[in-house]
């Protein structure tokens, strides 16, 4: 065999790189990535609730007004065990996650059929659009406090406040958002003899959505706030109500204990809304940004 045959056959023998090594690779270092800013978040949790704890300890800051970390963990046990003033405590957890829910999922729906129509329509746009901001300056607590002597302390009075908190964060992305649609979009579809319905339904509506989207990560926190203002302002059960409970009874470790379950609850609907996200843009192009990857 001579030394070219020789050779060619080693060249072939040697293993090729696999194509989904980069990809592989690529995956390891955003899991490194995340496991780093998952450590460094921890960290900085843990300093800032051992430093609180040394401070109330070293009668540094004052108990009773700052609260204290481990008898905000001892209320949240006691809770948990032994229930609150109202009921137990799963019981407060849903009476304001149903409040929520429901403000929720109508403020939405009408923020996306308003945005889109006034987006659509100028002269309903003209029409509308100064009563719309005349509501929107109105303080919300203002409205709170007439939602409560109007509804009484149930369930109405603050699905109505949340309503309301809703409704405004998600119908100023779906007007925007069916404003930025690439006109040429809509006037191609109008040539092929598309009537006005089917250019919103098919057209403008799927090219909105990422902005209607995006609006729904603010707009449940809206609607969480929504529903403790309202339950502070009056109700008889519901985390607000035990916030209110709480600094009625200068217990700070109560508040803070809420206020913990709160973010809590939160966090899950966070999680929840970005799956959701993820599954409806599936046909957006991969982001390979710092920021995306973060």
């Amino acid at each position: 065999m001579t030394m070219t045959s020789l050779e060619n056959t080693v060249a072939t023998q040697e293993p090729k790189p696999s194509a989904q090594a980069p990809t592989q690779g690529r995956k390891k270092s955003l899991t490194g990535r995340r496991l780093k800013v998952l450590a460094v978040q921890l960290g900085i949790v843990v300093v800032l609730l051992g430093s609180w704890e040394l401070l109330v300890r070293g009668k540094v800051l004052d108990a009773l007004l700052y609260g204290q970390p481990s008898l905000i963990v001892n209320q949240l046990y006691i809770w948990v065990t032994q229930g609150t003033d109202n009921g137990s405590l799963g019981q407060q957890i849903t009476v304001t996650i149903e409040e929520a829910l429901i403000g929720f999922f109508i403020g939405t729906a009408l923020g996306i059929v308003f945005g889109v129509a006034m987006g659509r329509i100028q002269f309903l746009s003209e029409v509308i659009g100064p009563f719309l901001k005349i509501v929107n300056a109105v303080p919300r607590i203002v409205l709170g406090s007439s939602f409560v002597v109007m509804f009484g302390l149930g369930l109405m009075s603050k699905v109505m406040l949340v309503i309301v908190l809703v409704f405004f964060g998600v119908f100023f992305n779906a007007f925007q958002g069916t404003r930025e649609v690439d006109k040429n979009f809509i006037a191609n579809a109008e040539i092929l003899g598309a009537s006005k319905w089917q250019v919103t339904r098919q057209v403008v509506i799927p090219s909105a959505f990422s902005w209607i989207i995006a609006s729904l990560h603010v707009a449940f926190g809206f609607a969480l706030i929504g529903a403790i203002v309202g339950e502070f302002l009056g109700s008889q059960e519901g985390l607000g109500n035990l916030i209110r409970q709480a600094q009625g009874n200068l217990n700070q470790n109560g508040i803070w204990a809420a206020m913990l379950i709160m973010a809590g609850v939160a966090l899950i609907a966070e999680w929840l809304i970005t799956k959701l996200e993820n599954r409806l843009l599936r046909w957006r192009p991969p982001q390979h940004s710092a920021a995306a990857e973060a």
